[in-house]
């Protein structure tokens, strides 16, 4: 009986390993493939999508695509030297075909070659990795000759195809932060925004590497937006990070000259052209069906991309840029150049939304303080009016200190608006509790309760107050989603904010709300509990009671949302305006690095604010005052 088990387990091993020796190969090419599409279709949608189930796909699938075209030629490879002194057969000149295909997948698509920016500072990594693998499949190339099939000659095509493939993808992540020369600038318009928008970029991409620019970059800059209209203002802006985007994490800023022209044309007619000989040219008789099936599917796949790969590059920006020069031309140029023009998306913010999730599961499993910060998200358009309110309070405060430069306005914290609506007319007291204190996290905590109680008590307890389209709305309605908006930045990416302790107080300021509303069992109602805060005695300073115990900021957000609430007529001014502050105080003290580190994200509101106040002059990125002075070296 034993005997009897050990032999059928002996057969049961060895039936295991002949079905992975003949199938791994087929898997991994079906797994490659799939691969690929997922990268080409999903990876130009994070551009403008920053929905997390996007992220996670491709990132997953970029760092699967290389190791598994990188195990397929090893598999091969191996194989190659185990038969080859057995004497070559037909699958195995198949699979030495096939491995060309992995070549070209390890080149990757134009639409992503670098997933981070540390990709592109590993460049080099990437250059010897991409030897080693194209030296195998050299190696296999040479084995399959000589051969009276014309396999191999078709081999030569695919595997010049993936060398260009292979050099386009390290040129262009070498190539990532190449700065060119300024380009100057003309007046700004509905039919120029895209070639206004590249001479920007030229400039104002070394912003993303934190270099410091000279004051002809603002007096270009500044001269192009100063007259625009909001929305404009914007879309120019939007624009130049999607040029940014492709610079840093595409191919596409590599491509659009004649010899990269002629080298697509190259790859797409050797590709189309391997395909028709191996149709007409090749006898197919000695290969099994199913492998002739995956022969063709990697042909025709990979001519799909490459037209795919095409239609993107014709839709996207740089395109457009290029057409604005030769609209002239033609009629059919003129008439995609509007088209082009024309095609703009909105921009997309992140914010909080606090909603009660069930967390059984996640505690279960052990990952609820993994998804903690993922768990109140939700997406929300910018509108239009929102980009009008920013835009005004940054042209607003643009001169507003000729002596000191309007960078000094913007350090103030939200304090600039708060002195010049006479909010702290009432006394030291309210002062003590807005301005004890430079922590940034600490007034977001406390900007944010306070926007909250009063939004809450104003229109969510009263639906029947005003108008939803009333301009006291509109600004409960934006300082709303701005308040949101940095409550995410503070837990989400608090790499983007100035250093400070904003995580510790978020987590006080949440264990305090909790004790406090457990003791009331305060369960329901958010309108209730908004309530029952306002009624704590808070005669004494809350500081002065806790001591250095807790960082909390609830209490010191119910004093400011009673003296908020006081100021009947003005109150969402003051707010918005504090807001708006506060998140250009945000965005210009975020180093450029991280804001290039979001665009693979989707982008982030702050970073359209961030190169909008750049263009306007309100940054310190600009120290050169006196641009047209020169130094003299005078020697005596």
């Amino acid at each position: 009986m034993f005997l009897g088990s050990h032999n059928s387990m002996m057969l049961s091993t060895v039936s295991v390993v002949n079905f992975m020796k003949e199938w791994e190969l087929r898997v991994l090419i079906l797994f490659s493939i799939t691969l690929q599409i997922l990268l080409v279709m999903l990876s130009n949608r994070r551009k403008y999508i920053c929905r997390i189930w996007i992220r996670i796909i491709l990132w997953s699938a970029y760092l699967l695509a290389d190791w598994v075209a990188t195990v397929a030629l090893g598999v091969i490879s191996k194989n190659t030297i185990d038969e080859y002194t057995e004497g070559r057969n037909a699958e195995d000149q198949l699979f030495w075909f096939w491995a060309q295909f992995f070549l070209v997948h390890l080149g990757g698509s134009d639409s992503i070659t670098a997933y981070s920016q540390e990709d592109n500072e590993l460049w080099l990594r990437h250059f010897v990795g991409m030897v080693i693998q194209t030296g195998l499949a050299f190696y296999i190339l040479l084995v399959a000759f000589p051969s009276s099939s014309w396999l191999p000659n078709l081999s030569v095509l695919i595997f010049m195809v993936g060398v260009i493939k292979c050099g386009e993808r390290i040129w262009a992540l070498r190539s990532a932060h190449k700065n060119p020369i300024p380009i100057d600038h003309s007046s700004l318009d509905e039919k120029n925004l895209i070639p206004e928008a590249y001479n920007l970029f030229q400039t104002f991409k070394r912003l993303f590497a934190d270099i410091i620019l000279s004051f002809q970059d603002l007096d270009r800059s500044r001269s192009c937006l100063q007259k625009s209209s909001p929305r404009n203002a914007f879309r120019v802006v939007e624009i130049e990070l999607g040029f940014t985007f492709d610079m840093l994490y595409t191919k596409t800023s590599q491509l659009y000259n004649s010899g990269a022209i002629v080298l697509r044309l190259v790859t797409f007619l050797l590709t189309s052209f391997a395909l028709l000989a191996f149709l007409f040219l090749c006898d197919k008789c000695e290969y099994k069906m199913f492998d002739l099936a995956v022969t063709y599917l990697f042909l025709s796949v990979a001519i799909c991309l490459e037209i795919y790969s095409v239609f993107v590059l014709l839709n996207s920006d740089w395109i457009a840029n290029w057409l604005s020069s030769h609209v002239s031309t033609c009629t059919v140029l003129r008439r995609w150049y509007d088209w082009q023009a024309n095609k703009r998306r909105d921009n997309q913010g992140v914010c909080l939304r606090m909603q009660k999730v069930l967390r059984r599961i996640q505690k279960l499993l052990q990952i609820d303080n993994l998804l903690e910060k993922h768990r109140h998200k939700t997406y929300v358009d910018v509108s239009s009016e929102l980009e009008d309110l920013i835009f005004d309070e940054l042209k607003h405060k643009e001169s507003c200190d000729p002596a000191s430069g309007p960078a000094v306005c913007w350090n103030r914290q939200g304090s600039f608006t708060l002195e010049k609506c006479g909010y702290f007319s009432g006394g030291e007291f309210d002062r003590r509790i807005l301005l004890g204190e430079r922590d940034f996290g600490r007034r977001i905590l406390l900007w944010h309760i306070a926007t909250d109680i009063c939004y809450c008590l104003e229109w969510d307890d009263n639906p029947n107050n005003v108008s939803a389209t009333s301009p006291d709305r509109k600004k409960a309605d934006h300082s709303k989603h701005i308040s949101n908006y940095m409550l995410y930045l503070l837990v989400s990416c608090p790499f983007m904010l100035p250093i400070g302790i904003g995580m510790i107080r978020f987590r006080d300021t949440c264990a305090e709300a909790r004790e406090f509303l457990g003791e009331r069992n305060l369960k329901y109602g958010k309108a209730k509990a908004c309530k029952k805060l306002l009624q704590v005695n808070t005669e004494v300073l809350p500081a002065k009671v806790k001591g250095d115990r807790s960082k909390s900021v609830l209490f010191d957000a119910c004093l400011t949302a009673k003296s908020l609430l006081a100021k009947k007529e003005n109150r969402w001014n003051i707010i918005s305006g504090v807001w708006v502050e506060m998140l250009a105080y945000a965005a210009s003290h975020c180093r450029g690095n991280h804001h290039a580190r979001q665009l693979r994200k989707g982008g982030e509101l702050l970073t359209h604010v961030w190169l909008l106040m750049a263009h306007l002059g309100i940054t310190e990125q600009f120290q050169i005052s006196q641009g047209h002075a020169r130094a003299k070296l005078i020697v005596k």
